[in-house]
């Protein structure tokens, strides 16, 4: 019987051996295929390129070697994403930069690529920060099996085999070039839910501590966020100028009350909060004068702004309850100004020709210079009312250790700044800008006490 049982198992396990080494021989040929693909690409050799493409098409094989060339292409991401990652880039930032490079297309594959990768992280090793990304991106895995999501991708983009190789070729290259950019967070994997009881469920890096960039214990309270989200969509929606004047102020005293209040807590409990970092994109046109609007908005909530210009982004680096300020108020006073800016119209010079470009770029630019004085002065008006409550001389000293732990943070990420400064060459444009932003911000006080958290 024993005899009988091996002799018949024989003939079946070679054919099983037989049959795995056919799929490995596939595999490597589609790695191969890949690879010099990916080379000619590098090295603009169009002629090598389409060969190879022409031969990934061909995938000798039939139906197993196309789909030997999908699971080959999606081992390929899970690389190239996974090491994304370690690098320091996010969801968000793959996603920008993609779409700032290459195209909206090529950015909904690499939504796709980022569900592929992240299926391999447990729940709770996946920073809040990150999940928050990733559900506003709508990541999600829409299609059936790994070696037909290329086929699936190629018919709901109108894309042929060919079109869908290249795409993929592309895609690769541009995130394997990223470059290295400061960790503001635990990649996938490496955090882990805080089961203290301390803070509001934020991970933590997975060897505890908190480096510059990390999250601090306690954000914003999402009451008073949605209070001022509510304040600013009035702002920005609104016809009067008075009224969305009104409105901005009292968003921006309330978050300016609402930081001071959390810096006077987390002193007061010895908290071990450390400034964090969060990316804002920044886009064309007129990117120079919106990162500046971006730095005055940053600077009036005590955090700081560092412009990456070939990356679309800047990073500003602050605590918790004051990036979430800087980010809304930034968001809200830029629809404002380039309202105010599409309502001035075009312009021409006495030649017929058109300036209105400059004119704009001088509009934002003086914007941003008249807004950030009005918003430190609201800031520094909360200060010292919220200095005089105190009055034990607790506040300023809180304040300043704060500030200080801001620039250091800032010059251990970025220990290269350079600073610049924004010009402006049409002279209405600049007067104009002024104007919007007299009209668009702080110059007067409402009373925002019954408002406050807690």
């Amino acid at each position: 019987m024993n005899r009988g049982r091996a002799q018949a198992a024989g003939p079946a396990e070679g054919l099983f051996y037989q049959e795995r080494s056919q799929r490995e021989l596939l595999a490597e040929a589609a790695d191969l295929l890949v690879a010099a693909a990916l080379n000619a690409k590098l090295a603009e050799d169009d002629e090598a390129l389409a060969e190879y493409v022409e031969s990934l098409v061909a995938a000798p094989g039939g139906p197993s070697g196309r789909r030997a060339v999908n699971r080959c292409l999606v081992g390929w991401f899970d690389r190239v994403v996974g090491a994304a990652w370690q690098h320091g880039w996010q969801p968000v930032d793959v996603h920008r930069v993609v779409n700032r490079r290459a195209g909206q297309r090529l950015a909904r594959l690499a939504v796709d690529a980022i569900a592929l990768q992240m299926r391999q992280y447990a729940a709770a090793t996946v920073d809040e920060r990150w999940r928050a990304q990733l559900e506003a991106l709508d990541v999600t895995v829409w299609w059936d099996r790994d070696d037909t999501w290329l086929d699936a991708w190629g018919d709901r983009a109108g894309r042929d085999r060919a079109e869908v190789l290249v795409d993929t070729l592309d895609l690769l290259i541009l995130l394997n070039t990223l470059p290295r950019l400061e960790s503001l967070c635990p990649p996938p994997g490496a955090a882990r839910r805080d089961t203290s009881g301390h803070g509001h469920g934020h991970a933590r890096g997975a060897r505890g501590g908190q480096p510059a960039g990390s999250t601090s214990d306690r954000s914003a309270d999402p009451r008073m966020l949605d209070k001022v989200r509510a304040l600013l969509a009035k702002a920005e929606s609104t016809g009067f100028a008075e009224e969305a004047e009104a409105l901005t102020a009292k968003a921006q005293e309330l978050m300016a009350r609402h930081s001071i209040d959390e810096a006077l807590l987390a002193a007061g409990k010895g908290s071990r909060d450390s400034p964090a970092g969060r990316r804002v994109g920044i886009d064309n046109p007129y990117e120079v004068a919106k990162a500046s609007l971006l730095d005055v908005v940053a600077d009036a909530n005590r955090c700081r702004s560092v412009w990456s210009k070939n990356l679309g982004f800047a990073t500003v680096v602050g605590f918790e309850p004051d990036l979430d300020a800087a980010e809304l108020l930034y968001t809200s006073l830029l629809v404002q100004a380039t309202t105010a800016m599409m309502r001035a119209g075009s312009r021409q010079d006495r030649a017929g020709r058109s300036r209105t470009r400059s004119f704009r770029q001088s509009f934002l630019a003086s914007f941003a210079v008249r807004i950030g004085q009005r918003l430190m002065a609201a800031t520094e008006q909360v200060s010292e009312q919220a200095a005089a409550e105190a009055g034990d001389g607790r506040l300023l000293p809180v304040l300043a250790a704060r500030t200080d732990s801001v620039r250091e943070a800032t010059e251990t990420m970025f220990p290269e700044i350079v600073s610049h400064t924004v010009s402006a060459t049409d002279g209405e444009g600049w007067a104009s800008g002024r104007a919007a932003a007299d009209l668009a911000s702080l110059h007067t006080r409402d009373e925002v006490t019954a408002d406050r958290p807690g």
